[in-house]
């Protein structure tokens, strides 16, 4: 059985992943997340995209990969200045999501430990945007 299957499903997983936005979009800790994506596609992109990663990431159909033709995580936000804060801010609005959605157990500590080490990974020292455009300007 895939971590997929344990949260429910994919229905269970898009409603996840529209809870975690919606938090991104209102909490405090999502505001730099919100700016980066902002900069990029947007969060409604976002949406998507997370979607189709985590369906693949917890041992579903991997959408992202069909549709992009890898699932490289630390190539996709190779672009992105992620910072420890923008990491850890993402893992706190995850967690807050999983909670609220009475995802709970050995799975989802296993879950939160896979995440925690991802977010790690996409620590970078890409200049962030506004830094660039300033010494740009």
């Amino acid at each position: 059985m895939s971590t997929l299957d344990d949260i429910g499903g994919e229905q269970k997983l898009r409603d996840l992943v529209e809870l975690f936005y919606d938090l991104v979009e209102t909490l405090p800790e999502g505001s730099n997340l919100r700016r980066l994506h902002v900069r990029g596609h947007g969060v409604a992109h976002a949406r998507v995209e997370q979607f189709n990663f985590l369906s693949g990431f917890m041992g579903g159909r991997a959408y992202y990969q069909e549709k992009h033709g890898h699932m490289d995580v630390k190539l996709m936000h190779a672009h992105v200045p992620i910072r420890r804060a923008d990491a850890e801010n993402w893992l706190i609005c995850m967690r807050t999501a999983l909670a609220e959605e009475a995802h709970a157990g050995p799975h989802i500590d296993k879950l939160n430990a896979a995440f925690e080490r991802v977010a790690m990974v996409l620590i970078n020292e890409v200049p962030d945007w506004e830094d660039h455009l300033a010494a740009s300007g």
